[in-house]
């Protein structure tokens, strides 16, 4: 890069890097003040606090890099055209590419950003939450729940116990999950469990990990399933009874990660057949498709914008209507994003309009841009063409009343309005 273009690059770069950090930061504090019940109500750390509430960065600068892109690149040709340094490299010949080049560059940067966090990083992210999560929910039951008080483990599962035992069995146990269509029992079989509510009590019972999966063994006691569709209740007495704590934030009550959660190779080896697939396929496909087809934006960011500010503006020519119209485009570009995203999960037909949203907008705001810029070469040539012409038929008395260029120059403004 020369020095203009190294100029350029450093102005959109920092504004790309303080929109990105400034939005993250804001979004993330947000976030992470909903989990302070981490610290208040399940015992953890402040470190832990920080630790877990930081694996959701990723995914917040996944959603936030294309909007702090956009910002960036309008705030950058904004500002040249304010201060009319575009006027000026426009009259001393500097090609509208070279302008883009940085840009693009930072483009490529961003989308390179995007494609890491989607293919890579957010995925294990996610994972590594769900495993942590899943060891406080077991500390919680075994080290953090007072005897004698009620606590809830998670969203819907309250657990209590009277009294805990020399050896460390608790005594006297409820544990009740009110969430709808779940079951943590180790031997659940998937089916329909909508309105289930179940209550188990034991006269004791303890927390024991097998094969690296942690278990709550209740010993002695009962379960009582209420099904409030059919008002219906369900009685069942055990001497032994496993749950299964990492079921806490599985699905249809079997030991699966969820879309999110799973690697990139594995979602790519994905079959409807495979367990915990079945009826959730296309929302594995959604998933795998969304992270190939998500860096794609980044360029049609580039391209909405520098169609919006990218020619060079008088300080008459108002630029407001173009940014708001830019802003407009984005917004659509995402909920047709979204829509696609949607659809993919219902029809293959969707997966087809995740890669063409993106693409189709990149093709249309360049080729806008491209005609912005070369329209006022376009507009002379014709104007060169019909003065030649009229001289040559003898009508030389009308170009020096009427000149072609003025015409033809009067009717790029009455298209620029």
């Amino acid at each position: 890069m020369n020095i203009l273009e190294r100029y350029i690059f450093r102005t959109a770069l920092s504004a790309f890097l303080l929109c990105l950090i400034a939005l993250t930061a804001v979004i993330w504090m947000t976030s992470a003040l909903r989990e302070l019940d981490l610290v208040t109500g399940k015992g953890q750390t402040i470190f832990m606090f920080l630790y877990l509430t930081m694996l959701s960065i990723p995914a917040l600068i996944m959603v936030i890099a294309p909007l702090a892109l956009f910002i960036a690149i309008m705030y950058t040709l904004n500002k040249l055209n304010g201060d009319s340094e575009l006027i000026v490299m426009s009259a001393a010949g500097v090609p509208p590419a070279r302008i883009m080049r940085p840009f693009l560059i930072l483009t490529v940067l961003s989308c390179a950003l995007v494609g890491t966090i989607t293919i890579k990083v957010m995925p294990d992210s996610f994972r590594e939450l769900r495993n942590i999560m899943t060891k406080i929910r077991a500390d919680v039951v075994t080290q953090f729940v007072q005897e004698g008080k009620f606590i809830n483990i998670d969203q819907g599962v309250t657990f209590h116990y009277r009294e805990k035992a020399p050896n460390g069995t608790m005594l006297g146990i409820l544990f009740q999950d009110r969430r709808d269509g779940k079951d943590l029992s180790s031997s659940a079989k998937s089916g329909s469990t909508k309105g289930l509510v179940t209550t188990y009590l034991a006269e004791r019972g303890r927390v024991t990990e097998i094969d690296d999966v942690t278990y709550f063994i209740l010993e002695k006691g009962s379960f009582q399933r209420q099904d409030s569709a059919h008002k219906e209740t369900a009685l069942v007495y055990f001497d032994r009874y496993a749950i299964d704590l990492d079921q806490l934030t599985a699905a249809d009550g079997k030991i699966v990660y969820r879309p999110r959660e799973r690697t990139t190779p594995d979602l790519l080896r994905i079959k409807r057949s495979d367990e915990g697939v079945g009826p959730l396929y296309g929302r594995f496909r959604a998933e795998l498709h969304e992270r190939f087809s998500q860096p794609l934006y980044a360029f049609a960011t580039l391209a909405i914008a520098f169609a919006a500010l990218g020619s060079a503006r008088t300080t008459r020519q108002g630029r407001g209507s173009a940014m708001l119209a830019a802003g407009v485009a984005m917004l659509l570009l995402r909920i047709a994003g979204f829509s696609a995203s949607s659809l993919a999960v219902r029809s293959q037909a969707g997966v087809t309009l995740m890669y063409l949203v993106p693409i189709l907008a990149t093709i249309a705001a360049g080729s806008y841009a491209w005609w912005n810029q070369t329209r006022p070469r376009f507009l002379a040539g014709i104007a060169a063409q019909l003065d030649g012409f009229a001289r040559r038929i003898g009508l030389s008395w009308l170009i020096n009343r009427l000149d072609p260029t003025v015409i033809m120059q009067a009717f790029g403004a009455r298209l620029r309005r």
